[in-house]
Formats: C-alpha cells, sequence, structure tokens
C-alpha cells in the first residue's frame, strides 16, 4: 500500500474510533462514513442461523446475500438475489435452484450449491431460533442432508414434505436462506459445532459489507465490498453507534455528529422537522408493538383481567404524541397489508369497563405485577403511559429495566410476567404472524399454545382458496382480541431522521430489507 494511501485509510479509520468511542464528539462525519445513532443492544449473536432480533436482521441483511429476497420497493413482489432462478416439480414438492455464478464470498471463496446445502442442513441441524420457519417443511436434523441435494456445483434441489404454494414456501426463504463461506465456517468449528461460537461474533458473507468489529451495547462498524457481484457501495463504510436516549440522538444529529438518528419519538420528529438541514424518511413496518402477558401468572392467566388490560390503554393519546409518525393504533396480529388483516381497533381507554371486569375476575381492588421493558427511550415512555392508566383500575405495573438482551433472554425463557417489546413478520405472509403470537414462539413464551390452536393455525396456512383464507385469519384474530395472551398496541411506522446530504437509504417494510448499499453523502 501507498503511504499517503495507508495515511488517509488510518486517518478516516482514526475519525471512526473517535465517533464510536465518544458520544459527546462534535466532529462532522467523514465524508466516506455513515454514521448512525441506533438503539442496537438487541444483538445477541451475529450468526444467521441464530439472528432472530430486529437490529441482527438488519446487519445479516447488508452483509449475506439470501437466494431470494422480498422487493423492498414492491413488498408482494421477490427478488433473485444468490438464486440466477428456480423452478418447482409438478408434484409441488422438489423446488430446484440455479446458483448464480460470479458471486465470490468475503473471504475470496466461490459460492456455490455447496455452501447453500451446508447453509441450509446448518440451519436446521443447530435448531435455534428461526429454525422452525424451516422445519415446518419436513426438514428435520435426520433428514436434511438427504433433502436438500447438490446436484451440480450451480444446482441445488430442495424436497419438502408435502405440496405448498411456491410463494408461501419462497417467502419463508426470503428470510431463512442466507449463505454462510462453507469453508471459513467450517475451519472455525469446534465439538461439532458448526462453527457457531466463531459465526456469533464474526463474519461469513458474501454481502455489499463485511464485517469489521462489533461492541456489543456499543457500536457496529461495517466496511464496504469492493468486489460485490452487483456493484460495490459508494459509501465506504457504516458505523452504528447504540445511543438509548432519543434526546441524545437529536442533539446529535442537529449538530451533525451522526448523518441519521433512527429512534427518535413524536415530539422529537416535529422538532427536527423545522430544521433546514434535516430531513424525515418513512415506512410503515410489519412490525408491532405489544405486551406479552403470562398466563401461568395467577391474575394474566384469567381471560377477564387480559380484557380489563386491554382498555386501560391509552392508544388516541398516544397516537397523537410519542407515536405521532412513528406508529399507527393497531389491536391485531395480523400488520395492515397483510391477507386478512384485521384493522379494527374496538378497544379504548375506558376505566369504568376494565374495573367492571376486574371485578368480573375476582380482583376488584387490582394486583401488584411486573413488566419487563428494554432500557430504550421509546419503550421507557410507553411503560410509563401504560403504567399510569393501569394504575387507574387498580393494577400496580411494576417496570423492570434492562437492555434488550436480557429481556428478551428472561422472555424466551418465560420467566416474565408481562413483556413489553416488537414483533415484526419474518415474511410477508400471514402465516408467520399466526404462527409467532398463536403458535410458536410468542404463544408458548407466554404459556397459552394448545393443540387445536396449532391445527386452526396450519389450516389456514395450507387452504388454497384465498378468499377463504382471508376469513380464516380474521376467525382468528377475533379470537386473540377476546381471548389471547396480547395487548397489541400500534404497527410501527419507521421514521428515520437524516441530514440533508444523504441519500439511498432504503427503509424497509421489515427490519432485514433497511439497506445501506445505495447510500451516498452529498
Amino acid at each position: 500500500m501507498k503511504p499517503f494511501l495507508r495515511s488517509a485509510l488510518q486517518g478516516s479509520l482514526a475519525a471512526v474510533a473517535i465517533l464510536a468511542s465518544s458520544a459527546a464528539a462534535h466532529a462532522k462525519t467523514p465524508a466516506d462514513t455513515l454514521v448512525m445513532a441506533y438503539v442496537i443492544d438487541d444483538m445477541i449473536s451475529l450468526d444467521p442461523a441464530e439472528i432472530y432480533e430486529f437490529t441482527a436482521s438488519e446487519y445479516m441483511a447488508n452483509t449475506y446475500d439470501r437466494l431470494v429476497v422480498i422487493d423492498p420497493a414492491n413488498p408482494s413482489q421477490l427478488k433473485l438475489q444468490a438464486a440466477e432462478s428456480w423452478s418447482v416439480s409438478d408434484d409441488g414438492r422438489t423446488f430446484t435452484f440455479k446458483i448464480r455464478p460470479g458471486i465470490k464470498f468475503h473471504s475470496g471463496n466461490d459460492l456455490t450449491a455447496e455452501d447453500v446445502e451446508f447453509s441450509m442442513e446448518r440451519f436446521v441441524s443447530l435448531d435455534l431460533n428461526p429454525a422452525f420457519i424451516m422445519t415446518q417443511f419436513g426438514l428435520t436434523k435426520e433428514n436434511v442432508k438427504d433433502k436438500v441435494r447438490v446436484k451440480d456445483p450451480m444446482t441445488l434441489e430442495v424436497e419438502l414434505d408435502a405440496a405448498y404454494a411456491p410463494s408461501f414456501f419462497l417467502n419463508c426463504l426470503s428470510f431463512t436462506s442466507v449463505v454462510v463461506d462453507k469453508d471459513l465456517v467450517a475451519a472455525n468449528e469446534a465439538n461439532g459445532d458448526w462453527g457457531h461460537e466463531w459465526l456469533k461474533t464474526n463474519g461469513a458473507g458474501s454481502g455489499p459489507f463485511t464485517l469489521r468489529s462489533w461492541q456489543p451495547n456499543e457500536s457496529l462498524v461495517l466496511e464496504a465490498n469492493e468486489n460485490y457481484w452487483d456493484g460495490a457501495p459508494e459509501i465506504k463504510r457504516v458505523l452504528v453507534r447504540n445511543v438509548t436516549e432519543s434526546a441524545t440522538q437529536q442533539l446529535l444529529l442537529q449538530k451533525g455528529d451522526i448523518d441519521i438518528a433512527r429512534n427518535l419519538t413524536g415530539d422529537q420528529l416535529a422538532a427536527v422537522k423545522k430544521d433546514p438541514n434535516i430531513k424525515l424518511q418513512s415506512y410503515p413496518k410489519a412490525t408491532l408493538w405489544y405486551m406479552g402477558l403470562n398466563v401461568t401468572n395467577q391474575h394474566l392467566g384469567n381471560p377477564d383481567v387480559r380484557r380489563a388490560m386491554r382498555y386501560l390503554v391509552d392508544y388516541d393519546g398516544l397516537q397523537e404524541t410519542m407515536f405521532n409518525g412513528t406508529g399507527i393504533k393497531h389491536q391485531t396480529f395480523l400488520p395492515d397489508g397483510q391477507l386478512g388483516a384485521d384493522n379494527s381497533t374496538p378497544y379504548t381507554l375506558d376505566v369504568a369497563k376494565a374495573k367492571e371486569l376486574l371485578t368480573k375476575a375476582g380482583y376488584p381492588n387490582g394486583f401488584n405485577v411486573t413488566i419487563d421493558v428494554t432500557n430504550k427511550s421509546e419503550a421507557r415512555e410507553l411503560s410509563a403511559s401504560l403504567q399510569n392508566t393501569m394504575a387507574q383500575a387498580g393494577i400496580n405495573l411494576v417496570i423492570k429495566m434492562a437492555d434488550n438482551k436480557t429481556t428478551l433472554t428472561k422472555y424466551r425463557a418465560s420467566e416474565h410476567d408481562i413483556y413489553l417489546g416488537q414483533w415484526g413478520s419474518d415474511y410477508q405472509d400471514p402465516h408467520s404472524n399466526a404462527d409467532g403470537f398463536l403458535n410458536a414462539p410468542l404463544a408458548k413464551r407466554n404459556q397459552w399454545a394448545t393443540p387445536e390452536m396449532e391445527a386452526r393455525v396450519m389450516a389456514a396456512r395450507d387452504e388454497k382458496d384465498a378468499t377463504k383464507r382471508a376469513q380464516m385469519y380474521m376467525d382468528l384474530q377475533k379470537l386473540q382480541l377476546d381471548e389471547g395472551p396480547y395487548v397489541i398496541l400500534f404497527q410501527q411506522v419507521e421514521t428515520i431522521a437524516l441530514r440533508k446530504n444523504v441519500d439511498g437509504f432504503i427503509v424497509g417494510p421489515t427490519f432485514d430489507l433497511d439497506l445501506y448499499r445505495d447510500v451516498v453523502k452529498n
């Protein structure tokens, strides 16, 4: 490397390091670096076979290729990525994928059908949080090696246990078909773990960006892949700083210390909208704010208590304040825009009705219950509002604040009373949320899953008539509204605030479609 090039690179990386280490720094952002403030404390792992959180999914989307992806500009359509083409057998059970030639991993290794086969076998065999998305097609640890087959170096077959609508299977692949570098991952395997411990903190992708560093609860740094098969990114690196305070994000943005703020609330968005140096960008997300109620709790196990709690939320007041520009009142498990979505909102703040239901349930004076909340501004403000309105009927919410990694780990172990958080669709099909809220994993976390409910969810998934299928989901949503262990609050509208010189950031309908590749700073 020539001395002046080395010096320039070292200087740019030094600027990134300064920004990453000091929240009080006021240097302007480097011209070749996108700097974002974002709450990323939900990142538990960087392994695509384990990733099941919002910000980790966004990391994955920018550093790996998948066989197919949802088109961010048209979420009802799929785009080919690592796959050049696909076809399905006459019986509807076997899918054949031709792998796009010329893709190289960040290591320099060629991406072939063997890498795709290894990635799918690994995904199913590790059996981590998102594995159920693939195992629902009859793939198991015991048979995946036989069902996912390399036909030649650039051709892969996947055999399913039954005929499914191609769009349903491909939509699932849009999240699960992340291709990892087989040789690199295998070289870092330990004790038969499929390289899992290593990949939790390292990268093995072929995407437009490479992983430079991840400091949990602090920062994530990505660098452009200059050899990306679909063209190198314009921006040379991306720095994501974990800034949990929305007010701090606003201050940093207006000072020019960051390029994008990702977690501003309604009042802050209204304030920065008046700044001539800042612009806003929005997209409705298939993401819901909700409360998960563990029905093993003696109080929360009573359906009338759960109904009462739905009457103890100031939906309209929150809509006009903190969710102004960041959310839409929504009370059912299917986001607006998905097949069969019921957008009715029958619950309003009605303390008298809530007290009537609590008396019927045997708790006329209310009760105490804990709520686990992640330590970011939106969640803190929302939990404070809920605490206030619940108290009006005697329900004392004891707020337990922690970073998102801690609250998620506790929630997944069903060790909570109430969990306040967000849930996003894994793929653009109603089965994703129906399965999540009524079967696995959310129903299981809240101890509400039953064989009867699972049968209804699967029947809706497999219904071929779109009109009948939509009605089945409408019926399931009515059941959830009346009996379910959830208080669903808002559908998220992701609104980001950017400096005026930043263009090309894609805010997608899901978090695995927020993309940096086309970002430019003018």
